[in-house]
């Protein structure tokens, strides 16, 4: 357990945004420091566009918003305007840094995360990235280049960053729930299972595969999987659940209707709970995010991975060759992944408990269960304040 301090003055910033590998480790991070330092201030600093104007503010932490653009090459004419759009959200970051009273800073990835780092150079604060890809991201390239205090998720993306090879490896933050759960033993997992598939609405004797398209969803995924259902309506040994994203959810649920794959299969638009998602599953196909992998790398669930191909760097096929280099997941690409393909490659799994058990016990836990821990002890160390009974991993 880490040891709490007795009440001192915190404050945090953490960069985060776009999407939800960026927002859900930073998140958890915050819950982290929030355990560690009872009272501290946590606050986020995103834009307008992405995810975290829903998740943060839903999580109960404030956000601030800065006037960042995209780090994309497809700009086109526009990346001329990136300096000076930097420049300018870098000053918004100081101000808010400046008004929160901060500590310490913490990039987490996307394009946030520059603009923060940058704003706690001009402040004169220390502030720490965290790079949750295996290839990272163009924001976190930039901001290794202003700060020492580098943290990575996987050793693979060491050698792409400024300051790389000193790097801390943390793992990639995720919530207590699923820290929790990585780490049930055997007995106590198999008593979660049975609680899980109950919640889930999981007939008796009916294998589970999940999809999961990520925090926005995933067109071809989720296509694929309607068809499949539609393959597979007539099978009483398998259930499908699929989670859509809200703009996929009425097109979906009326192909399953049309199809007759509503029988096997139900679609939802969010999964809240993956501690219960992850616990139920006897196979995930899914998108490679960072995250994502780093989520079923702790909780040991086999996984089919679709890595999204425009994916800056190709870094979700980097992410996805974690698993699948150490047999824990197969890798499938997306031009592939249609309904006849997933049921050539799923169904002789589904039909193979020995290899499901055997792809599940490839999986390489690593640090990611405690990882949301050893970064806040990473922060609070750059903020001078260190969890000197923490042993790191």
């Amino acid at each position: 357990m880490t040891t709490r301090h007795t009440p001192a003055a915190l404050s945090v910033v953490i960069g985060a945004g776009g999407t939800g590998g960026h927002i859900y480790p930073g998140l958890a991070l915050a819950e982290a420091l929030r355990a560690a330092v009872p009272g501290a201030v946590i606050s986020f600093v995103g834009t307008e566009r992405g995810l975290e104007t829903e998740l943060i503010p839903g999580a109960g932490y404030r956000l601030h918003t800065v006037d960042m653009i995209p780090f994309d090459p497809a700009l086109g004419a526009k990346r001329y305007l990136l300096p000076a759009a930097l420049l300018r959200s870098a000053h918004q970051a100081r101000a808010v840094i400046r008004a929160q009273g901060a500590h310490a800073v913490v990039g987490m990835g996307g394009y946030p995360s520059a603009p923060v780092v940058l704003g706690a150079r001009l402040a004169g604060l220390p502030a720490v990235i965290h790079e949750s890809n295996a290839v990272p991201g163009r924001a976190n390239r930039f901001a290794a280049r202003l700060t020492p205090h580098v943290a990575v998720a996987f050793d693979r993306s060491r050698a792409r960053l400024a300051g790389g090879a000193g790097a801390l490896t943390t793992g990639m933050p995720i919530s207590a729930a699923l820290a929790g759960l990585a780490e049930l033993p055997g007995p106590r997992r198999a008593e979660l299972r049975a609680e899980a598939r109950g919640a889930l609405g999981v007939p008796a004797g009916r294998r589970l595969v999940v999809f999961n398209g990520g925090s926005l969803g995933a067109v071809r995924l989720t296509g694929a999987a309607a068809g499949l259902a539609g393959l597979w309506q007539g099978r009483d040994d398998v259930q499908l659940l699929i989670k859509t994203g809200p703009a996929a959810l009425p097109d979906t649920e009326t192909d399953l209707t049309v199809t007759g794959g509503r029988r096997i299969a139900r679609a939802v638009p969010y999964l809240d709970r993956m501690d219960l998602v992850y616990a139920a599953a006897d196979l995930v196909v899914c998108r490679a995010g960072s995250a994502t992998v780093a989520e079923l790398a702790a909780t040991g669930v086999p996984a089919v991975l679709v890595p999204y191909p425009h994916a800056p760097g190709d870094h979700q096929t980097h992410n996805a060759r974690v698993l699948s280099d150490a047999g824990a997941g197969l890798l499938l690409s997306d031009a592939e992944a249609t309904a006849e393909r997933l049921a050539e490659l799923i169904g002789p799994l589904l039909a193979d408990p020995a290899r499901l058990a055997s792809m599940a016990g490839a999986a390489d836990p690593g640090p990611h269960a405690r990882a949301a821990e050893l970064l806040a002890a990473e922060v609070l160390r750059v903020a001078g304040l260190p969890l000197t009974a923490l042993e790191h991993a």
